[in-house]
C-alpha cells in the first residue's frame, strides 16, 4: 500500500516536472517569437535600427525571466536573441559575424546584461517565495498558539461550572428530604445560571468556529449599530435582568459594514464580562466615538479594574479575572470570552482594547466604516 502510495507521488512529481519544464519552454519561445515579429517589423520600417531591436529583445528577457522559473529559460534566451540579432538584423544579413567595430562588445554586453537580469529576476522569485512560506509559517503557528489558549481556556471554564452543576444536583438528589424549600430554590438556580453560561460558552465557541471555517473572513453588509447594540443589551437583560447599564448614542445615525450577528454576541461577552466581574453596583456605561474611518464602542464599569500584569495577555485566551482580590466564588473566567471577541473584531478589520481608567476598566473595539448615513436625531437612552 504504502509502495503504491509513493509510486504515485513519484509519477505525479515527474508529470508535474515535465509539466513546468514546458510551460518554461512555452513561455521562452512566446516572447521570443512576439519579439522577433515586432523586431521584422520594425527592421522592414527601419534599416540600420540594431539598438532598438537590441533593446527590444533585452524586453523580452525580462519578460521571460519574470514569468519563468529557474535560470536556464533566461539564459537560453539570452543566447538566442544574441544569434538572431547578429543573423537576420545586423550586417551582413543572414550570417553570424562578429568582427565589425563594436558588436563584440555590444553583443558581449547584451548576453551579460540578460544572464543578469534573469538570475536576479530568478532570485527575487525565490526571496518571495521563501518570505511567504516564512509568512505562512508564523500564521500556522499564530493559528496553533491560538488554538492552544482556546483549549486552555474552554477546559477550564467548562470543568468549573459542570463541577457546580454536579454538585449542587447531587446535593439536591441526596438530601431532598431534608432540605427547605428555599435551599432547594438556591441550588436550582445555581444549575440554572451554571447552564446558561455553559449555552453562552457554546454559543461563543460556535462563533469562533465559524469564523475558522470561514478562513477568517465574515461576510459583511451595512447594519444600523444602534439595532445591533439594542438586541444585545436585549439578550444581556434576559441572561442576567439585574444587570444595569446605561447606553448613550452621539447625534449620527451609524450604518456599519458587519457580520450583526457576531458583532452582538461581542457585545453580550462584553457587557457580561463588565457586569459580572467588576464587583461594582454602579452601572456599565456604553457610549460610541467616531472619526472619519472607524466607529469605536466602548464599555466602562466602575469596580475593581484588570490586574496591570495581565492587561497585555487578556485577549490570549487566558482565563484572567479582573483584580488581583477577585473572589474565590467567581467561577466564570472572562479570557475565553474576549479571545472570542478579539478573533470576530479582527476578521471584521478591526481592533479591540483594553484599559484601566483610575475608577475601573474599559474595553472597547473599533470597525472600519466604509459608508454611513447621517441623521439629526439623538440617540440616547438609559436601560
Amino acid at each position: 500500500m504504502i509502495q503504491n502510495l509513493q509510486r504515485v507521488q513519484n509519477k505525479y512529481r515527474r508529470l508535474m516536472h515535465k509539466h513546468h519544464i514546458l510551460m518554461n519552454l512555452a513561455v521562452t519561445a512566446f516572447f521570443l517569437c512576439t519579439a522577433t515579429l515586432i523586431a521584422l517589423v520594425l527592421f522592414h520600417f527601419v534599416q540600420e535600427d540594431s539598438p532598438g531591436i537590441v533593446m527590444l529583445y533585452m524586453l523580452a528577457q525580462v519578460l521571460i525571466a519574470r514569468y519563468t522559473d529557474g535560470y536556464w529559460p533566461g539564459v537560453m534566451a539570452a543566447l538566442i536573441s544574441v544569434l538572431y540579432t547578429n543573423y537576420y538584423f545586423t550586417v551582413p544579413y543572414k550570417a553570424l559575424d562578429f568582427t565589425r567595430a563594436g558588436y563584440p562588445v555590444t553583443f558581449f554586453c547584451m548576453l551579460v546584461i540578460t544572464i543578469l537580469t534573469s538570475a536576479t529576476a530568478t532570485n527575487i522569485k525565490k526571496q518571495a517565495d521563501i518570505i511567504s512560506k516564512h509568512d505562512k509559517l508564523l500564521l500556522e503557528a499564530d493559528k496553533e498558539k491560538t488554538r492552544a489558549n482556546l483549549l486552555r481556556a474552554v477546559s477550564h471554564d467548562l470543568r468549573t461550572p459542570l463541577t457546580s452543576i454536579i454538585g449542587s444536583s447531587a446535593s439536591y438528589l441526596e438530601n431532598a428530604d431534608s432540605l427547605s424549600e428555599s435551599e432547594k430554590r438556591v441550588l436550582i438556580q445555581h444549575i440554572y445560571e451554571d447552564s446558561n453560561w455553559l449555552l453562552h460558552m457554546v454559543e461563543n465557541l460556535l462563533s469562533i468556529t465559524r469564523i475558522h471555517e470561514g478562513g477568517a473572513r465574515v461576510t459583511k453588509s451595512l447594519e444600523p449599530f444602534e439595532e445591533v447594540l439594542s438586541e444585545a443589551v436585549q439578550r444581556l437583560k434576559k441572561r442576567i435582568p439585574d444587570a444595569q447599564i446605561n447606553v448613550s448614542f452621539p447625534d449620527e445615525f451609524y450604518m456599519i459594514p458587519m457580520d450583526p450577528l457576531l458583532i452582538e454576541q461581542v457585545i453580550i461577552n462584553l457587557l457580561e464580562n463588565a457586569v459580572r466581574h467588576s464587583q461594582s453596583t454602579h452601572p456599565v456605561d456604553c457610549f460610541l466615538t467616531s472619526d472619519k474611518d472607524s466607529l469605536t464602542f466602548h464599555v466602562r464599569d466602575y469596580g475593581v479594574g484588570i490586574d496591570p500584569e495581565r492587561l497585555p495577555h487578556i485577549f490570549d485566551g487566558e482565563n484572567c479575572r479582573r483584580g488581583k482580590d477577585s473572589s474565590p466564588d467567581s467561577r466564570r473566567g472572562m479570557g475565553i470570552g474576549l479571545s472570542i471577541c478579539k478573533t470576530i473584531i479582527t476578521a471584521h478589520g478591526g481592533s479591540i482594547t483594553a484599559c484601566n481608567h483610575g475608577n475601573g476598566a474599559e474595553v472597547s473595539f473599533t470597525l472600519p466604516k466604509e459608508e454611513h448615513n447621517n441623521g439629526k436625531q439623538s440617540k440616547s437612552s438609559s436601560d
